[in-house]
């Protein structure tokens, strides 16, 4: 059937943004990582894909936290070198588990990045989005560095967990050197003595009142509330979008942009310009920004406060209009009771495993095992008998379901991928469990877990 003459066509749905945080080039990454945001986000740009919708899946590396900067000093080479030999590291595993990306910032290689985001930091400032303001600091009192992120750590005034400069694994809160009880550098082992420069920050007390309303309408797990829900319930701190330091981006006067406010200000520009090339201010930007109806970031709990509190805030302050989001988080994966980390060398790196391991079950057994609203560990044990389970569900040795019942099942694994109550766990169980008896539609619901369907990418 034709319009009639004069009647208004709707207009085409915009995309779907797809953000997962960029995994950092210090190390590999090791299969907790893909337990997190990596593996989930991706099966959720598919599942999303498969049910028509057109996505934009973003994510990059984060070559400017100074964490880089700190492994490369401490195993005595070049930054760039250091950050050079993870990124293919970590590209390898992305690569390997399937993992597929409409956009990969790459701080580092691309100059146009980083002028953009400085630009854009300029743009703000200039429109008293942000202040320029004098802050007092902390720096070491034996070398003078400034202290920020991994270079001071302490205990976490809130929780009482050890804490790094920026935030608090235990608790998810926001840290400085200024707040940590007890702060130390890292580089030197001194005190902390204070320091006042002249730097652009964010007052996000200023934006209480549409951060709240924000936080309204967004989908956001318990723990998210509850900390957001502490900080309107309590003061919201003024965070430095830049330092006078020796990592991150050039801006001006001899600072460089925070890694974090970096991030903010690239969210905002890459999924912008993916759609509408051309733009190249804020205001193009916030136009392109039209084309996108929701966005969805998945995260680990250590990265809350950022992405649920300073991103909204600077994306708010920017200009950007408010629109429906969604944070999917996971708490830490463990490797037989202790944490992973990359520091420790207490890891399975990802790019090793795979390299002999069937991708579609790294990425089934850990979507089942996913430390989803509680830690969770991985044991070897475990994952090579899920391997024999994963082989006999396909193969027909398990038992079959009856129709109405792998009905129920495979529908419940199906709505289980989507975003706003994700849950691969429930999805691979579904599909696993009624496979005998729907052998195709459980496939495809395989198909979307292992990261076989759909191939084509949709941004």
């Amino acid at each position: 059937m034709t319009e009639a003459l004069g009647a208004a066509v709707p207009a085409a749905p915009g995309a779907v943004l797809v953000v997962t945080p960029p995994p950092t080039p210090n190390g590999p990454l090791h299969v907790g990582h893909l337990s997190g945001p990596y593996v989930a986000g991706d099966i959720a740009v598919r599942a999303l894909r498969a049910d028509g919708r057109r996505v934009v899946a973003q994510s990059g590396l984060d070559a400017h936290q100074n964490y880089v900067l700190a492994r490369a000093e401490a195993l005595g080479e070049a930054v760039t070198d250091t950050a050079a030999r993870y990124q293919a590291l970590i590209c390898t595993a992305l690569d390997a588990a399937r993992i597929r990306y409409d956009i990969m910032a790459d701080p580092l290689a691309d100059e146009g990045y980083r002028s953009t985001v400085a630009g854009l930091l300029t743009e703000l400032v200039e429109a008293k989005a942000v202040e320029i303001a004098p802050v007092s600091l902390r720096a070491c009192s034996a070398c003078h560095r400034v202290l920020h992120h991994v270079r001071v750590t302490g205990t976490c005034p809130v929780c009482g967990a050890g804490a790094a400069g920026g935030t608090c694994e235990g608790c998810g809160g926001f840290c400085t050197a200024e707040t940590l009880v007890g702060a130390r550098s890292t580089c030197c082992s001194a005190a902390p003595e204070p320091v006042t420069h002249t730097i652009p920050v964010l007052r996000l007390a200023e934006h209480r009142e549409r951060l709240a309303e924000f936080w309204s309408r967004a989908v956001l797990p318990p723990r998210l509330r509850r900390l957001v829900g502490s900080y309107l319930d309590g003061a919201l701190p003024d965070v430095p979008l830049a330092y006078p330091t020796d990592w991150g981006i050039e801006w001006d006067d001899g600072l460089r942009i925070d890694v974090w406010a970096e991030m903010a200000l690239a969210n905002l520009v890459m999924p912008a310009r993916h759609l509408r090339p051309d733009a190249d201010s804020l205001a193009g930007y916030l136009d392109a920004w039209q084309g996108i109806d929701e966005q969805w970031i998945f995260l680990g709990v250590d990265n809350a406060f950022y992405y649920a509190v300073l991103i909204p805030a600077l994306h708010l302050a920017a200009g950007l209009p408010d629109r429906p989001t969604g944070l999917v988080v996971n708490e830490f994966y463990r490797l037989t009771g202790s944490k992973f980390s990359t520091s420790r060398q207490h890891a399975i790196w990802a790019d090793e495993f795979l390299s002999s391991e069937d991708p579609a079950v790294v990425r089934a057994f850990v979507s089942w095992d996913r430390p989803d609203s509680y830690e969770s560990d991985f044991r070897p044990e475990a994952y090579q008998a899920f391997k024999t389970r994963y082989a006999a569900a396909l193969d027909g040795n398990v038992p079959a379901l009856d129709a109405a019942l792998a009905d129920i099942e495979l529908t419940r694994g199906e709505q289980a991928l989507r975003p706003e109550h994700f849950d691969p766990a429930t999805a691979v169980r579904a599909a696993l469990t009624a496979y005998r008896s729907s052998p195709e539609r459980a496939a495809r619901l395989l198909g979307l877990i292992g990261g076989t369907l759909p191939a084509e990418s949709g941004g």
